[in-house]
Order: structure tokens, then sequence, then C-alpha cells
């Protein structure tokens, strides 16, 4: 998996402690669409592994992912300050 992070997303995940953690979360409207969601604490009832730090922080996906993306973009967003994930350049998740 090629990471592409962002300057101002690398920075603000060593602000706050140096891990990233992303997975795959379902809408409850429109027939469950999936997308990307990220933050730098582990939410609950989710099992995740170390999946690499080439970027100089550590990276966390779902253990249950399976294949993993061939890229995964992280952006900084501004209000509300986060990271934003993109999985081979898309938000949603087919």
């Amino acid at each position: 998996m090629r990471l592409v992070v962002s300057g101002p997303a690398s920075d603000f995940i060593d602000e706050q402690g140096g891990r990233l953690y992303v997975w795959v979360k379902r809408s409850r409207c429109c027939g469950g669409l999936r997308r990307l969601a990220s933050a730098t604490e582990p939410p609950p009832a989710i099992d995740f592994e170390r999946a690499g730090d080439a970027a100089g922080f550590e990276l966390f996906l779902p253990a249950r992912l399976g294949a993993p993306p061939t890229e995964l973009h992280l952006e900084l967003r501004r209000h509300p300050r986060r990271v934003e994930a993109y999985w081979d350049g898309c938000a949603w998740i087919v």
C-alpha cells in the first residue's frame, strides 16, 4: 500500500501523539454506503493492526479489512480540524 500524506496532515498526526486509525464506516442512510473515517484515538469495538510507520507515524487499519487499498491518501481538513482519508482516491468505498 502506497501512503500519500500531506505535510499538514503529518504535522497534525504528530501533534496528536503519532498514531492514526483508519476504518470503514457504514452510513445508516442511502442503502448503507461506506466511507472512510479516521481518528488519532481508536474507536471502540474495532480491532486494529499496525499497517506501518513509513510516513513518520504509526498507521492502524482494521484487523479484518482484507486486501488493503493500492493507495491511501491523508489530508488535513481545517474546520473541524481532522484528517480525511481517501482510499485509491475516493472517500466512499464501493
